[in-house]
């Protein structure tokens, strides 16, 4: 995999001109981007099927935690957009993770996360909902009981990747919010780390938000991550 494609950038926006416009400013720098639930929801599913059509890689971030069969028919939905990634809860047990698994397979090219353990939770906050285990061991558990299920891999804080990579084997794919550049803050993120360190690591993406999209020259600064890598 080449670094451009190990890299996801991010369209946190909230209207369809925004992110068309950093898709634009970035132009043939920038292969795969991420469409969350604020731009989902915004301006609809035409923004994943027209970065499709400009020949991109959507990462479809929808975090499903419904009952089966729903979940299985958003995926559809998904693999029809042409997304090539999209994300399920890990929390949702094992019948959600393999209802979608299943869902995927007309879709070759469809691959499914499970979400293990949200990069902005520390352990307080998994004891407020009644996980006694620190933030890695809950990770690690999710992480494998996703592999049983079938998922193609994992998102998961920069600082779990090594542990990861040991548990789920080469080829899952392990992909990474919360990356920040060195004396960048880390926002909401609570378990941060560098793209090259998570990629170091074992990951197998990136995702970077503010760090490209916010700048002033974000084809500048995709190139400044891309470059950390190789560093």
């Amino acid at each position: 995999m080449d670094e451009d494609s190990r890299i996801i950038v991010a369209l946190d926006c909230d209207n369809r001109a925004a992110a068309d416009d950093i898709v634009d400013r970035l132009g043939d720098e920038c292969r795969f981007y991420k469409v969350g639930l604020e731009l989902l929801t915004a301006v609809g599913p035409d923004v994943v099927t027209s970065l499709v059509a400009r020949g991109k890689e959507v990462f479809l971030d929808l975090k499903l935690f419904e009952i089966p069969n729903s979940v299985a028919g958003a995926v559809r939905a998904a693999g029809a957009l042409g997304a090539s990634l999209v994300t399920v809860h890990g929390m949702g047990g094992r019948g959600i993770m393999a209802a979608a698994v299943d869902a995927a397979r007309d879709f070759p090219a469809l691959r499914i996360l499970a979400l293990t353990v949200v990069t902005s939770m520390t352990d307080e906050d998994l004891a407020d909902i009644g996980v006694g285990n620190p933030a890695e061991e809950q990770v690690l558990r999710l992480a494998r009981l996703a592999d049983k299920a079938g998922c193609h891999g994992v998102i998961a804080s920069p600082r779990d990747v090594a542990a990861l990579r040991g548990a789920l084997g080469a080829g899952a794919l392990i992909v990474t919010p919360g990356v920040t550049l060195h004396g960048e803050s880390p926002s909401e993120h609570a378990r941060p780390g560098t793209p090259r360190a998570a990629l170091s690591a074992g990951a197998s993406h990136v995702v970077v938000g503010r760090t490209v999209t916010r700048a002033t020259d974000p084809a500048a600064a995709f190139r400044l991550v891309r470059n950390s890598l190789a560093v």
